[in-house]
């Protein structure tokens, strides 16, 4: 519970959802740094800390190649937490909600 708090905590800021989508969007061989911040157009300081925070929560990795850096989804982290969004679905009566 305390991981998938932090996780929905992470993406509750407008950019972070942004950057996860786009770079989900990339695939699993991940997206550059210099992609992300062009497709959301926010200063590198400012980049940088909500990737950090995206990574800390398990929702994205990350791989230097020289100078590049490159953000992946964390597919296995982002498929337990929406499990778990919808793991109770429909267990208080209502009848095929989902």
């Amino acid at each position: 519970m305390e991981r998938h708090a932090e996780q929905l905590a992470a993406l509750g800021h407008p950019v972070r959802l942004t950057i996860l989508r786009f770079v989900v969007q990339g695939g699993p061989e991940g997206t550059s740094a210099g992609d992300i911040q062009s497709h959301v157009d926010t200063p590198a300081s400012t980049l940088s800390h909500h990737l950090k925070r995206l990574v800390e929560a398990g929702l994205l990795s990350t791989r230097s190649e020289g100078t590049y850096h490159y953000y992946a989804p964390e597919f296995p982290n982002l498929r337990k937490l929406t499990d778990y969004l919808w793991e109770d679905c429909c267990k208080r009566g209502y009848a095929k909600c989902c």
